[in-house]
């Protein structure tokens, strides 16, 4: 048997131990910055929020439509793909910004339209509107925001704004919003295309979350004990929705749960470029019919988007649509994205597969309910570090490098089709296999095919 020689030891003397005493400092922090401090991705933001919110209003971001799952695939779509790294490349200086219609951000996301914000947070949209102005990205309010347009600029009157559009079935006030926007500097106009009708959203029915929202025994117990939520819900003043107008009452506007035009074809494109003189971009394409259709009418982008899942289930996740779309119109219309996006590499790849621009919902949402104002500076942080890392780890340094090529974009759904095909095809043995060859053929035929980067 062989003889090692014993290690070497020494007493420990204290110059050694001090290192690892060293306590990570917190002076000068918030509380809230104390809060999320320690997270590290976007996910753990997310296990965070759902321990310090009511799970109607956490639930309300989390879910999806009916059985989640275009919520779910368009999720796994960025799992599955592969990046294609170059190596030996000079990566010491990464710059993140670019433009987008016609303008410079700083990172290659924005923060998308949602509603019901101050649900999320007293805060609301003015704590995301002076984060994304510190970030240098827009920001864009929604319809049916908790914010009105007028507190939205100032809040942040340094930061570019967009304004998202549900047209109402009351014409007029729709044009009042739109002339209300511009006359507070707002500068893009995102018309959503995707929901002419509300999706099937359980988890909202389940929670409480309906229109207009109703505690259950349930719900007001589970809020009961997130004392910090409801002093801050209680102690602000009660949110109206941004398309609520002053003095209006609001059983007015709200007693119809089809508020939204159902009617809305391309034709109504005419009118909305009369009333808005900035950029128009339409929100919710998922199909390349429709891009070429909306990029043919002279918008200037669109948005590849599913609703983040909470429209129509089982629809294509906008991933696996972008590459044929940018293809098709990326030269005339800038082509956006959203839905699924989770970390900074998935900003990357999508940026490399196409998209001009991401918008996050999800991401900034989970952010805001973990820290309030805190959080979404912490989500930023994050977000541009994983940007930055994926980039430099790729080998390029500016937006404009990435290409298809650094992408490999598979679904499993495609995996397994080819898998069953290949067994499909294979002819049984003449003999009873034994175990080894038994395991030998499964490994085989659950080889996946040859792929090309960049395809679906």
């Amino acid at each position: 048997m062989a003889k090692y020689p014993p290690l070497a030891r020494r007493i420990p003397q204290p110059s050694d131990i001090t290192p690892f005493l060293r306590l990570k400092s917190r002076s000068g922090l918030s509380r809230a910055e104390r809060r999320v401090a320690d997270a590290h991705t976007i996910e753990d933001l997310r296990r965070l929020a759902k321990r310090r919110t009511p799970a109607g209003p956490f639930h309300y971001v989390d879910g999806g439509a009916e059985s989640e799952i275009s919520m779910r695939r368009a999720r796994e779509a960025f799992d599955d793909l592969e990046f294609n790294p170059e190596i030996l490349r000079d990566v010491h200086e990464v710059d993140t910004t670019t433009t987008v219609l016609g303008k410079q951000s700083a990172l290659p996301f924005g923060f998308g339209p949602t509603g019901g914000t101050r649900m999320m947070h007293a805060a609301g949209e003015s704590a995301v509107a002076r984060a994304a102005e510190r970030a240098g990205i827009p920001y864009g309010l929604s319809t049916v925001g908790t914010t009105s347009i007028a507190d939205f600029a100032a809040a942040a009157p340094g930061a570019r704004h967009w304004f998202q559009m549900y047209l109402l079935s009351d014409r007029e006030r729709s044009l009042r919003m739109l002339a209300e926007a511009q006359a507070n500097g707002f500068d893009t106009l995102v018309v959503t295309v995707d929901s002419a009708v509300v999706g099937n959203r359980l988890r909202d029915a389940r929670y409480g979350m309906s229109y207009p929202p109703q505690l259950t025994v349930k719900t007001f117990l589970d809020a009961s004990y997130r004392v910090e939520w409801w002093t801050n819900l209680l102690t602000t003043e009660p949110y109206r929705f941004t398309y609520e107008e002053p003095g209006v009452p609001r059983s007015q506007l709200t007693a119809v749960k089809g508020f939204t035009d159902s009617s809305v074809t391309f034709d109504d494109l005419a009118w909305m470029r009369e009333a808005w003189s900035g950029p128009i971009v339409l929100k919710g394409i998922q199909t390349l019919d429709d891009a070429v259709r909306a990029a043919d009418s002279g918008v200037d982008g669109i948005v590849l988007s599913n609703h983040g899942g909470r429209q129509l289930d089982r629809a294509i996740p906008p991933l696996h649509l972008l590459p044929s779309v940018a293809a098709r119109v990326g030269a005339s219309t800038e082509v956006m994205l959203d839905t699924g996006v989770r970390t900074g590499a998935d900003v990357v790849a999508a940026i490399a597969l196409g998209a001009k621009f991401v918008l996050l919902g999800r991401a900034y949402l989970y952010a805001l309910m973990a820290g309030g104002e805190a959080g979404v500076d912490r989500a930023v942080q994050i977000l541009r570090a994983e940007i930055r890392t994926t980039m430099a780890l790729l080998g390029v340094t500016s937006i404009d490098e990435l290409r298809p090529e650094h992408v490999t974009l598979v679904s499993r759904y495609t995996r397994l089709a080819s898998t069953a095909s290949e067994s499909a095809s294979t002819p049984a043995p003449l003999a009873e296999p034994s175990a080894t060859s038994t395991t030998s053929t499964i490994t085989t035929s659950a080889r996946p095919r040859a792929r090309k980067a960049g395809t679906r």
